[in-house]
């Protein structure tokens, strides 16, 4: 998962940043399939807003894939 990386680094680079944050929480929620306030994502800055919509369309296409 090439979103993920790129999210786990930007997350130990920057640990107090909220966005990291939001990424970290959305991960989390999606792995543990449990509720994410969707509209968290919508505070983050674009490049950050675009990472997470990679991240869920990774996980959808994972998803997908492993249903089969």
């Amino acid at each position: 998962m090439n979103a993920i990386k790129r999210a786990r680094h930007f997350i130990e680079e920057n640990p107090g940043d909220p966005a990291g944050l939001v990424l970290s929480q959305l991960v989390l929620a999606l792995e543990t399939e449990h509720s994410f306030a969707i509209s968290a994502i919508y505070q983050l800055d674009l490049e950050h807003f675009e990472l997470a919509i990679d991240i869920l369309t990774e996980w959808r296409l994972d998803r997908y894939y492993a249903g089969k």
